[in-house]
């Protein structure tokens, strides 16, 4: 059979799907004609990549077909390797790989072992074609190494683990004894970035048949050196990581238990790891750390280094371990004094007053009187003592500052108010830059208030200057939206987004009578009443205002574009730009106009006076609004029952239901005037009304539409802090951080959702809530005794627990704000003190006390403080009470005396 009949007879089997002939028919073909082959079959690849499901049949015959040919017909391993990855080949579940090793039967083995490294090196199709690698290194030179990346190294795990057979207790010990590559490949199980998954398919690390068990055992043969897998384990948990992917690490240590000789050996990396791990981890650390120095194995010089990291840990558990490991070495080797005294001196300088208080005990246990250079080097680190624990020390060392006060007037540290920032003035953008701008909004799905206004007005803008002109830059930038086609096609608006709608319009895809008034909101007819929905409403009303009336009366520009970035818009702003609207003869867009009041700022006293002297209907209803119309609505707080949290949006996520503060907002009449939009703006509403249903656009509808009613958001966003304090929810604090940068009254609802913030289950909330809690503070805004009220009662609800209270206020006093902190905690101490005290109470104690040392506070002690510090015991809570009311009687002693 000559060449050209050979290749027409290939094409035919492919196109037959006979892949049955094709190694035969391949295997006669030279080099070049193989070559010659490619550019034919990789057309039809092409061709079949564009059918449709009418020839699915027919594709699905072929392309087994046509992945062998392009395997036996690229002659570089680079070129194969990419057709027999191709998904689209592969996927069609054809050939398998028996068939592919035949036509790859003829090539030179080095080639074979070349193709498998290269297949092996694909991240997204080594775990299906394992097998075919593996067939391909058992035929490539004796020589040839194992692929050893990440993707291979996972797959060979996973393999190894099913050992060809599932279910089987012995599978993976046979697999690993017959496995020619294990010397290679078990020491990159502790290099990949990330732990193969298989290696944790057991619950007893110590069962045969499990990895670690047959690591060791591995080990045990001589097959694998065991200092490999020591050093493996060690080295892979000093990286670090997420502790659930360093489990195997830790049990495959327990299994191969090492001996005293080989912990000693690698000393230095324990003592890393109790220093720097996680918390378990470190723990274990400890533990071996702490038997090499009972068996003497561990010198001074070393526990020192070790002591004075762990003693810097947070962990009261680590701490309190490492300090009776001091003791202990201390009992045993007095004359190791001058070296381990120092390091327990580390102690002075943690946050628990109660560890610095055992760190000074085990001093004062071993220190002699003739240690004269050793009590002048600890009496220098007793300066890092509390307050509390200045005069043991003193009447100890020496030479201590006794002084409970600041010596110096206490001078409050808060951070910065955020500062406004005016959005662009009054020059619009150009038509190149509102094109660019618009184009990225329309396909971005959280767009910023700054961006989606300034889109907004500059699209208006245009328009009403040229539409004809902005039509023809933007249809370029937004070829590729769905709705946009030739002969007059109209897009439904409610299927438009945003901008989108604007754009849409201008491009003359939308028709007036599509955009008459209500058509596109959304209907009410669940009965809800979501204050979140009505907000969403108010801008997509704006965005059919303006549509509307750039096919019939186009806007010169927007009355309610923002002059800040909070989203609030200056009321001699607003009165410029009613006075142009008046010199053009253009009649302001109403829903326009009823936007541009709710974000008005209401603190000029000059505005009102020039809006009424503008003489128009809207000037006089801006002066009205300045001048008390615009007040807020009023709010009711109460406390709902568990039985009346059934229907809440966010009990139902847990079968618990507890008692919560809920706020209800009054009806607002005022809105009524306003444009149908903003009716359900104005209704009255509960913060326990049920599940809500609310849109994913949130945070501009918060920006935009109530920008100088932090009130009100702040009832919206009560359920869901709540839900972040109550039953573990999250997120929801982020919001809590904007909300107190914007405008308005920051009233009592916003002093109780910092609160309920302040007791989040996440870490992440609460730090938003301290973020809050501190603008507010900067701005001079933050009422410390009402906040104070606001966290006892929720504390006595049960809804903010003690020691996540205690972190929140910890993190806050740590900016400087203790004299802030503390006229907070002094409200709320009486709730954590009732009734003897309540769980964690000692942690917000702690705080307290720290506050008072730091700014000398004075005053009274709050209710049941006294009653707690006269108690009987060393407990943290009784101990702190202590510190507290010694800290609050030294300040006020000293107030007396200055």
């Amino acid at each position: 059979m000559n060449t050209d009949t050979l290749r027409s007879a290939v094409l035919d089997a492919v196109n037959a799907g006979r892949t049955d002939r094709l190694p035969g028919l391949i295997k006669h073909l030279s080099p070049a004609d193989r070559r010659a082959l490619v550019p034919e079959l990789t057309a039809l690849r092409r061709e079949i990549r564009g059918w449709d499901w009418s020839r699915r049949a027919d594709s699905e015959r072929i392309r087994p077909a046509l992945l062998l040919a392009g395997a036996g017909c690229h002659t570089g391993a680079a070129a194969a390797a990419s057709w027999i990855a191709a998904r689209e080949l592969r996927d069609a579940g054809g050939s398998g790989n028996a068939a592919l090793l035949k036509v790859l039967a003829d090539r030179d083995p080095a080639w074979l072992g070349d193709l498998a490294h290269r297949l092996a090196a694909r991240a997204a199709t080594v775990e299906g074609q394992y097998r075919l690698i593996r067939e391909l290194l058992l035929r490539a030179p004796d020589d040839c190494p194992p692929p050893t990346g990440d993707p291979f190294v996972h797959a060979w795990v996973r393999h190894m683990s099913y050992g060809g057979h599932t279910g089987s207790a012995r599978t993976l010990r046979l697999a690993l004894r017959e496995e020619p590559y294990v010397r290679e490949l078990v020491p990159r199980l502790f290099e990949t970035a990330e732990t193969p998954e298989a290696l944790g398919w057991y619950s007893a690390p110590g069962v045969p048949g499990r990895w670690p068990a047959e690591l060791a055992a591995l080990a045990a043969r001589g097959t694998v050196e065991r200092r490999t897998l020591l050093d493996g384990c060690l080295a892979r948990l000093l990286r670090g990581g997420r502790p659930a992917g360093l489990t195997f690490f830790t049990d495959l240590l327990a299994v191969l238990e090492p001996t005293e000789d080989e912990q000693e050996e690698r000393t230095a990396d324990w003592i890393a790891l109790a220093a720097d791990a996680h918390s378990p981890l470190a723990g274990h650390a400890q533990q071996v750390l702490a038997g090499l120095s009972e068996a003497g194995r561990l010198p001074a010089e070393r526990l020192a280094e070790m002591s004075a990291a762990v003693l810097f840990r947070p962990e009261k558990k680590l701490v309190r371990a490492q300090l009776v490991l001091l003791g202990k070495a201390l009992r045993r080797q007095r004359d190791d004094r001058s070296v381990l005294l120092p390091a327990v001196a580390a102690a002075f300088g943690h946050a628990d007053t109660g560890l610095q208080e055992r760190a000074l005990k085990l001093v004062a246990a071993h220190l002699r009187p003739e240690d004269d250079d050793l009590r002048t080097e600890l009496a220098f680190q007793a300066e890092l003592l509390s307050p509390a624990h200045r005069r043991t020390a003193a009447e100890l060392l020496g030479a201590v500052a006794e002084a409970a006060v600041p010596a110096t007037p206490y001078t409050e540290t808060l951070p910065p108010a955020p500062a406004r920032r005016r959005q662009a003035p009054a020059a619009p953008l150009s038509l190149a830059e509102t094109v660019e701008l618009v184009a990225a909004l329309v396909k971005s799905r959280q767009p910023t208030t700054e961006e989606f206004e300034a889109a907004a007005d500059a699209l208006v803008r245009h328009a009403h200057r040229d539409r004809a002109e902005l039509a023809t830059a933007l249809r370029p930038a937004l070829a590729d939206r769905p709705w946009i086609g030739d002969g007059g096609y109209h897009a439904d608006p409610g299927w438009l987004r945003g901008l989108e709608l604007v754009a849409a319009t201008v491009l003359g895809h939308v028709r007036a009578h599509d955009l008459r008034a209500g058509r596109g909101l959304r209907d009410d007819r669940s009965g809800q009443d979501c204050a979140h929905t009505a907000m969403g409403e108010v801008t997509t009303a704006r965005l059919y205002e303006a549509a509307g009336r750039i096919l019939t009366d186009p806007l010169p520009f927007l009355l309610a574009t923002p002059t800040w970035d909070t989203g609030s818009l200056d009321p001699s702003d607003l009165v410029e730009r009613l006075a142009e609207y008046g010199r053009l003869g253009v009649a302001p867009a109403p829903v326009d106009f009823g936007q541009a009041l709710l974000r008005v700022r209401r603190d000029d006293p000059e505005a009102a006076p020039a809006a009424a002297a503008l003489g128009t209907p809207e000037g006089e209803r801006l002066a009205a609004w300045l001048t008390g119309a615009g007040e807020p609505p009023r709010t009711v707080r109460r406390v709902a029952e568990p039985g009346s949290a059934r229907h809440s949006w966010w009990a139902g996520r847990t079968r618990d239901t507890v008692r919560r503060i809920v706020v209800d907002v009054a009806e607002r009449p005022v809105l009524a005037e306003f444009p149908p939009a903003f009716h359900r703006l104005g209704r009255a509403f509960s913060g326990s009304a049920e599940r809500c249903y609310h849109w994913d656009g949130w945070e501009l509808a918060q920006l935009s539409v109530l920008p100088e009613d932090r009130e009100t958001q702040a009832v919206l966003l009560l359920p869901e802090l709540t839900a972040c304090a109550a039953v573990e929810e999250r997120g929801a604090g982020q919001r809590l951080s904007r909300l107190a940068e914007l405008g308005g009254p920051a009233g009592p609802v916003l002093h109780l959702a910092v609160a309920a913030g302040l007791g989040a289950r996440h870490a992440e909330d609460r730090l938003a809530a301290v973020d809050a809690l501190l603008v507010l503070a900067a701005r001079q805004e933050l009422d410390t005794g009402l906040l104070g009220r606001d966290l006892a009662e929720l504390l006595a609800l049960g809804t903010v627990k003690p020691n996540r209270l205690a972190d929140a206020v910890r993190t806050a006093a740590g900016t400087g704000a203790y004299a802030t902190i503390w006229a907070v905690l002094a409200g709320a101490l009486p709730a954590l003190l009732a009734d003897g005290g309540v769980r964690g109470a000692g942690e917000v104690l702690a705080v307290a006390a720290e506050c008072v040392e730091a700014c000398g506070a004075a005053g009274p002690e709050p209710a049941g403080l006294a009653e707690t510090a006269g108690r009987r015991g060393s407990s943290q809570l009784v101990a702190q009470a202590r510190r507290l009311s010694t800290a609050l009687a030294a300040a006020g002693t000293a107030a007396t005396a200055a």
